[in-house]
């Protein structure tokens, strides 16, 4: 077995039990503001202790810091926050698979913003359509919108989208600028804890104790799920490459789902495997082949998912 299957089990596990974390602490009471700023807390403080440990010099010129808050609410203070409002109304085992759906919305956002990257030809068309028609699978749009399903898989399918455009923004902005990727996270966290720490109080008032449990929960997501999944995604890029980094995307939802249904008693319905199968299989088919000196983005910090032009970025559900 090649030395890097390790590392890609245990990341596609970590990154699936994010979802149950998530759902474990909203469940505890906790607001979906404060699991957004604990999580982000808890990462920034696992990403500057690995900097500070490491000696790696920071970025200090102010462009880079500020395209770092911008990059933060794209794709850590917004997305965190809609996750775990939809987690309030859907389980786990759903938002789990349409998190799939964030290279798809990459796809989009790329394709309409970056000059370089080519027009989809059939094949990846064919991908877009199948992967909207697995998330409306998923959604079992033909139930309605009854028992807050249609607020909770919107605001999931929301905080995709804005993975999407938080990717295309990596690619065009941060993507050259000079530092290490542990440093460029740790400002990228480091933001995204500050953003969320003034929304939270603002929109849900002062934090409380939600007991033992959903504390530990926290504290995995954040520092967990968001600093420690950062040592393994970059040591199996190194090891592997980043066309196999990648297939993390893949892997997420099956441990997502398993996980819901094995220690949350989520009901797993025929739609979301099967919807969940169409995602997986669409994001298979809008994956560009790799190209020869294509290179990778350096940038990471944020959550989940990778795009379809493998940067190598840090997710968290």
């Amino acid at each position: 077995m090649r030395r890097w299957w390790p590392g890609f089990v245990l990341l596609s596990a970590i990154w699936g039990a994010s979802f149950v974390l998530i759902k474990t602490a909203v469940d505890a009471g906790v607001s979906p503001a404060w699991v957004a700023c604990w999580r982000c807390v808890f990462g920034a403080v696992a990403l500057w202790s690995l900097v500070g440990l490491r000696r790696v010099p920071v970025p200090r010129d102010a462009a880079t810091w500020g395209h770092s808050a911008v990059a933060a609410v794209l794709l850590n203070t917004v997305p965190f926050m809609l996750f775990s409002y939809g987690e309030t109304r859907v389980s786990s085992v759903l938002a789990g698979v349409v998190n799939a759906t964030t290279p798809l919305f990459t796809l989009l956002f790329t394709v309409a913003t970056v000059a370089a990257e080519r027009r989809p030809g059939p094949r990846r068309l064919a991908g877009l359509v199948l992967g909207f028609a697995g998330v409306l699978t998923v959604l079992g749009v033909w139930r309605g919108a009854g028992a807050g399903l249609g607020t909770g898989g919107l605001a999931c399918l929301a905080a995709t989208c804005c993975y999407g455009a938080g990717f295309t923004y990596l690619r065009r902005i941060l993507s050259d600028r000079p530092g290490s990727a542990a440093a460029l996270s740790a400002v990228q966290i480091g933001c995204a804890a500050v953003e969320t720490a003034v929304v939270a109080p603002l929109v849900s008032g002062a934090p409380h104790w939600p007991g033992v449990r959903a504390v530990a929960a926290l504290v995995l997501l954040g520092a967990v799920g968001t600093g420690f999944a950062y040592v393994l995604n970059l040591a199996m890029v190194r090891e592997a490459g980043a066309v196999v980094a990648t297939a993390v995307t893949y892997a997420t939802p099956l441990w997502s789902t398993a996980l819901g249904a094995l220690l949350l008693g989520e009901p797993v319905g025929w739609n979301a495997l099967v919807g969940g199968a169409a995602v997986v299989a669409a994001v298979v088919l809008t994956r560009s082949p790799s190209r020869p000196g294509h290179r990778t983005t350096r940038t990471l910090g944020a959550p989940a998912v990778r795009p379809p032009e493998c940067q190598v970025t840090l997710r968290r559900a």
